[in-house]
């Protein structure tokens, strides 16, 4: 059992520890950090754990073996410079930074400290993208050629905080929301992207935002994809990815199709998992020595990379290439 902290307990910090503490029997929680001591007292009581109002309180803890960080997006590259400084495995929420070189220095330190990093994309845990990934790998589908993807949700304006809507925290309409995990989805499928144009049209900002974001890519393995996500539109996910014998397509969290010529469709439905458990016992099984953390540091800094290419051709309005 990895006994870890969670620094941040707002809305998200909150829904990681209803979903971890007691629930996996890889790891739990033993200390949180929050500026918000009186609101966050009553999780911590509830759970068990130290609260103390400071990441540098729950890095000295001695029994703390590993750092989960649930902070505002800007400050994710230097709070994980810190962990890994001190030792621990760290575990950043998405984004991991708004910037290809804080991502690219954040990688650097845990690697220096040879201590592993995971990333919240919980998405990649669940059924659907797990057997789009397997379709894609058996090469059932030939050469794949082209990938489309769209994401909406609500919770932009159901858990709406200040410092969501600052254009330095959360930048692109909806991409630090939802656009990230799809691409971290096509970075995974597709390799690091060569070039992206994207557009994000905003029809009310604040409190319960309203916008829709459109992005193009062209990937250096020459395939070509394209994505969408709208804030505030109820909850819809899909990934369908193309081959020249077939295509894919992941649909919510629990169906996949397959289409292959002839006109053989393939619909296949598993059962729902709880993807944020998953995803913090794949963390700890990094932590653990047991298996690496299926996200590498290369596709968590192409991941970003490609983000930040993407805020510039939303604020420049042209095509952007990524280094």
């Amino acid at each position: 059992m990895i006994n870890a902290a969670i620094i941040g307990l707002g809305w998200w910090g909150r829904n990681i520890v209803q979903c971890v503490q007691g629930k996996s029997a890889k790891l739990r929680f033993v200390h949180g950090v929050s500026k918000e001591i009186d609101a966050a007292l009553p999780i911590a009581e509830a759970n068990g754990f130290t609260l103390s109002d400071d990441l540098e309180r729950a890095l000295d803890d001695k029994r703390v073996e590993a750092v989960v960080l649930a902070t505002p997006h800007s400050l994710h590259a230097d709070q994980i410079v810190r962990v890994a400084a001190a030792g621990k495995p760290v575990f950043c929420e998405k984004p991991l930074a708004l910037k290809r070189a804080d991502a690219e220095r954040a990688v650097a330190a845990v690697q220096r400290a040879r201590v592993p990093i995971g990333v919240g994309q919980n998405k990649r845990f669940w059924p659907s993208m797990v057997e789009l990934r397997r379709v894609v790998a058996s090469g059932a589908l030939g050469k794949i050629m082209h990938m489309e993807g769209h994401y909406s949700n609500e919770n932009s304006g159901l858990h709406f905080s200040t410092w969501r809507d600052s254009p330095s925290e959360s930048p692109g309409g909806g991409m630090t929301g939802t656009g990230i995990h799809l691409l971290d989805a096509f970075v995974g499928l597709g390799g690091p992207v060569a070039e992206v144009s994207a557009r994000v049209i905003s029809h009310r900002s604040g409190h319960d935002p309203r916008d829709a974001a459109s992005v193009m890519f062209r990937f250096a393995s020459n395939l070509s994809g394209f994505f969408g996500l709208v804030r505030a539109s109820p909850v819809y996910w899909r990934v369908h990815v193309f081959g020249d014998e077939g295509s894919v397509e992941a649909i919510g969290e629990t169906e996949t199709i397959v289409r292959t010529r002839g006109g053989k469709v393939d619909r296949r439905e598993f059962p729902k998992v709880d993807s944020i458990l998953a995803e913090f016992d794949a963390f700890a099984d990094a932590v653990a020595g047991t298996s690496p953390y299926p996200i590498t540091p290369a596709e968590m800094v192409n991941t970003i990379a490609a983000f930040e290419a993407i805020i510039q051709s939303m604020d420049t309005g042209t095509p952007v290439t990524v280094p």
